[in-house]
């Protein structure tokens, strides 16, 4: 009896030190990592950055997301680009007429942001438009960037196929007070989990150099109910890197390479 008492015993330690062995080894994200592409599925003949044709290839490859960039004009619209210039024109000082004028390398012109929401309200995917609200000069340009983007995506009734990102802080919380439903990460990684937390941004998205050296963060965040995102990573052994590391969201330029590792 005794020895079957001992046997028993050892039996159930081995099985725990398994099971927590095994725990260990799953990605702290219950639903698995997942893709967004960078400014749409662009490196493909016929598509360029922030373009409609971009957009809706992302779309069509029914990812999770497809990240694109929004400058608020002088005159109060929304075009999107990544830098803030283009072919000589500041997109901040610029008015509609002028940034409607400017041609994209693929042939289009430059959309708007409603341009966009109207692409993302005829998709039948789940693919979400992540929003980067680009950061403005000054503190009230950063802030008003942010209520006309909430604004155009209800004018659109597209706040559930929305989510927010910002180098901006202010904009985030500006975001995350106009709009306590909708999911904002803030872009710059000097901010830990708890500290977003307290304002109301329920995310996370920074460089890979900071999850690096921060990798605790990732479950930090998971805990208070956040989620995470990298950007921007391309190659095959990054996104091992962090779909290991339980990382929510990749955003990458090569959306076809990192769902194949993902799904792995």
């Amino acid at each position: 009896m005794k020895t079957l008492k001992i046997f028993a015993i050892l039996t159930l330690s081995m099985l725990t030190a398994t099971l927590q062995a095994q725990e260990k080894e799953k990605p702290l994200s219950p639903k698995g990592t997942q893709v967004i592409a960078h400014r749409g599925h662009w490196d493909v003949d016929g598509s360029t950055q922030n373009s409609r044709r971009s957009l809706q290839l992302a779309l069509d490859m029914d990812i999770y997301g497809s990240e694109i960039d929004v400058w608020l004009t002088r005159d109060g619209h929304l075009f999107v680009n990544h830098d803030a210039n283009y072919d000589g024109v500041t997109l901040q000082d610029a008015t509609a007429d002028e940034c409607h004028a400017l041609i994209l390398k693929n042939g289009e012109h430059m959309p708007e942001l409603k341009d966009m929401l109207a692409l993302l309200k005829k998709s039948t995917t789940s693919t979400k438009l992540i929003i980067e609200i680009k950061e403005c000069r000054t503190l009230q340009q950063n802030l008003e960037s942010a209520r006309q983007t909430v604004k155009a995506v209800r004018k659109a009734g597209m706040q559930k196929k929305v989510e927010y990102i910002s180098f901006s802080l202010a904009a985030c919380v500006e975001i995350a007070r106009l709009d306590p439903t909708a999911r904002v990460a803030f872009l710059s990684g000097w901010i830990t989990p708890k500290e977003l937390h307290k304002l109301g941004i329920t995310g996370l998205d920074y460089h890979l150099a900071v999850f690096q050296k921060h990798p605790e963060w990732v479950k930090e965040a998971h805990e208070l109910g956040m989620y995470t995102n990298v950007w921007t990573i391309d190659n095959d052994e990054h996104f091992r890197e962090f779909r290991d590391m339980g990382i929510d969201y990749i955003t990458t330029n090569n959306p076809k390479g990192a769902v194949n590792v993902v799904s792995q």
